[in-house]
């Protein structure tokens, strides 16, 4: 719901972009199930498995990368694909000997050299099946995680094809199941190299719509996992999210919200699912390293889970079948959520930088709310939204939109929280920022 107070400016309401929308509508079925084919093709991408012709996580590897290069040529120079290689000691656990493994990675370099923002988008090549260590026998992974890997390569065909001032990450990830092992290397390298990361999503298994046992079956809802209170918090994050009541409004649930709004705009017969975890009930993902490292991250995830198809030997038993098998994806729903990525990337890499300084005035009691914030330091921002919200809802429910640096609201503090967005001139919105108390 979008709102006006006496003398702002009039805003109409919030519409699809043409040009993003077109994006939306060019993600192929058809496509994604081409790419699905071939991954599995490889027998096993267990990530332990042996070098072989045609066969095994190196192969699967180059396969991605080269689906990766082959849109090189119509991205203007901006698209170069490549595979990050590194060492892994034995850690007598998930690893059992040394291995080189690799991040298969495609970079879409933003087109303002001032502009150094980064939003990474992953998918772990990686398979499995009953047991971890097994690195021989067949794992086609078609859903955990050849859906995410595909979103991906679908994501680059089109979206190379266009100019952002942010760049933008795809990175299949090696690893998933030893241990969060590539997701890990690479959080330490955006760390370690100062990257301004500035959101990172972790799409992990989206293409399968029927669960196991309860047998629903439903391709119109995608849960997105956030964290609430940050896995890296110091004393003084703490302190200030305890004092402004921010347990809600971690950077990576404004992420999620992001995510359920222009996914929602932009993709039809489509849901997204808050779910306020980190990741599922005691499990994890290649998100969790960056947010370990302090980078705003989130997981997409499919809404029903299928036990059968997933970390399974393929076989018969019982009558049922198991294995992760490519028979059992949704195609539509797998096109859906890619989609939803590319809609979020495109706003993100297309937006202006996050409002800097964002804070609500505490010099003086009052009824009225007062908010202040300074220009984003990328890009350049036409006009901001205010956000509001009551504090027991999970979306922000009305934008107020100025051209200034300030605004103050007829709406207490102590009874709604409030957040403010960068606008840019084509209407692109970045993130939404959390006010700290200033005077």
């Amino acid at each position: 719901m979008l709102s006006t107070l006496p003398g702002m400016a009039q805003v109409t309401s919030i519409h699809r972009k043409p040009a993003l929308e077109a994006m939306v509508k060019a993600v192929s079925k058809d496509s994604l199930q081409k790419y699905l084919e071939g991954l599995v093709s490889f027998g096993t991408r267990h990530t332990l498995s042996q070098d072989q012709q045609g066969r095994g996580i190196e192969a699967a590897r180059q396969y991605v990368l080269s689906r990766f290069r082959s849109f090189e040529s119509t991205s203007g120079g901006r698209l170069t694909a490549e595979i990050d290689y590194f060492q892994v000691e034995a850690d007598g656990r998930r690893v059992d000997r040394d291995t080189r493994m690799g991040n298969v990675m495609a970079t879409l370099k933003g087109a303002d050299p001032e502009d150094d923002r980064i939003f990474v988008v992953s998918g772990h090549i990686d398979s499995r099946v009953s047991d971890i260590m097994n690195a021989e026998a067949d794992a086609p992974g078609a859903n955990d995680d050849g859906s995410g890997v595909v979103a991906l390569i679908e994501m680059v065909r089109i979206m190379s094809q266009q100019s952002f001032p942010a760049t933008i990450i795809f990175v299949a990830v090696s690893g998933e199941e030893q241990g969060l092992i590539g997701a890990a290397h690479l959080a330490r390298k955006a760390k370690n190299e100062n990257w301004n990361l500035v959101a990172m999503i972790n799409n992990d298994m989206i293409g399968n719509s029927t669960s196991s046992g309860t047998n629903l079956r439903d391709n119109t809802k995608l849960r997105v996992f956030s964290e609430g209170v940050p896995l890296f918090e110091t004393e003084q994050m703490a302190s200030l999210r305890r004092s402004t009541n921010a347990e809600n409004d971690s950077k990576s649930r404004q992420l999620a919200r992001y995510i359920k709004d222009v996914g929602e705009r932009y993709v039809d017969q489509l849901e997204i699912k808050l779910i306020y975890r980190n990741d599922r009930f005691l499990r994890g993902g290649d998100h969790t390293p960056f947010s370990r490292e302090g980078f705003t991250a989130v997981r997409l995830c499919e809404m029903n889970e299928n036990y059968f198809h997933q970390h399974q030997d393929i076989r018969m038993e019982d009558g049922q079948p198991y294995g992760d098998l490519i028979d059992y994806i949704d195609y539509e729903y797998l096109r859906k959520n890619t989609a939803v990525n590319l809609a979020v990337l495109t706003s993100l890499a297309s937006a202006p930088g996050v409002p800097q300084e964002v804070g609500v005035d505490i010099s003086r009691l009052s009824n009225a709310t007062l908010l202040r914030w300074k220009s984003p330091a990328n890009g350049t921002a036409s006009g901001y939204y205010v956000l509001m919200r009551e504090t027991s809802d999970s979306m922000w429910e009305r934008k107020f939109y100025t051209e200034e640096l300030e605004m103050e609201l007829p709406y207490s503090k102590d009874n709604y929280f409030f957040a403010v967005q960068s606008v840019g001139a084509h209407g692109a919105e970045s993130l939404p920022v959390f006010p700290g108390p200033v005077r």
